[in-house]
Parts: C-alpha cells; sequence; structure tokens
C-alpha cells in the first residue's frame, strides 16, 4: 500500500490485479486501485476535481482530468475517511499512476491539492 500526506490529507492506494477482466493473450491488463483518503485537518473539505497521470510501458502516457471521483464530489469532516475503487487498463504489463486531487477548504473556501502517490501497475506473472 502506498502512502502520502499533503496539506493534512493524507491519501492510501492499494491495486489489486483483474485476471477476471485482462484478456492477457490481447495485452489487455486491467487494475483496480482501491483510494482511501483521510482528513487530518480541523476544518470540512470538500473533493473537487481529480488529475491522473497514467503511465502504460509500452504506450502513451495519459492524462485523465475531471470532476470529482466515481461521479460523487464528497465532502470530509475533519478527521472523516472517505474511500472509493475504481478501475485502470493497461495495453502492457507495467505501468504506474500517480496525480493530484483537488479539495476546497470548506471553512474558508480556498482551494487545494493533496497529492496521490505514484503507485505500481504490475501483471503479477511480470513480477517474478
Amino acid at each position: 500500500m502506498e502512502i502520502l500526506i499533503t496539506e493534512g490529507v493524507e491519501i492510501r492506494v492499494n491495486t489489486i490485479f483483474r485476471a477476471d477482466l485482462s484478456s492477457i493473450e490481447n495485452d489487455s491488463f486491467f487494475f483496480n486501485y482501491e483510494i482511501f483518503i483521510e482528513n487530518h485537518n480541523p476544518f470540512p473539505i470538500q473533493l473537487l476535481h481529480r488529475n491522473w497521470y497514467i503511465f502504460d510501458s509500452m504506450n502513451d502516457a495519459n492524462i485523465v482530468s475531471g470532476e470529482g471521483v466515481i461521479g460523487e464530489l464528497p465532502i470530509l469532516k475533519p478527521y472523516d475517511t472517505y474511500t472509493y475503487m475504481s478501475g485502470c487498463e493497461l495495453f502492457s504489463e507495467l505501468g504506474f499512476m500517480k496525480g493530484y486531487y483537488t479539495f476546497k477548504n470548506l471553512s474558508t473556501g480556498v482551494n487545494f491539492h493533496a497529492l496521490i502517490p505514484k503507485f505500481q501497475l504490475a501483471y503479477p506473472p511480470r513480477l517474478n
């Protein structure tokens, strides 16, 4: 599990290779990633935007940017947590993701970025 704390927001990432959704013979490797967000600040925050850099070792990198996560704009009270799961398809055995979330401090109205730790996406037999 990868962990990073910035601006009082802890982000942890756990990845899972999904053999049931992958097609190895067609160079399709699907991964789920579970994101745990914890607000260590004494004020409420709202996740407004995501920005991902997705590296696929045999292809061009992709930037994915958009409002919220999985169709939600979660609000985290002080010391609250929020968890969600999403997925990513690679067309090679190795890659990684990293990025940041834009949050709003609901006490001041000021936006800030919390970094998402870089995490590896690797087809398990490739790790041996």
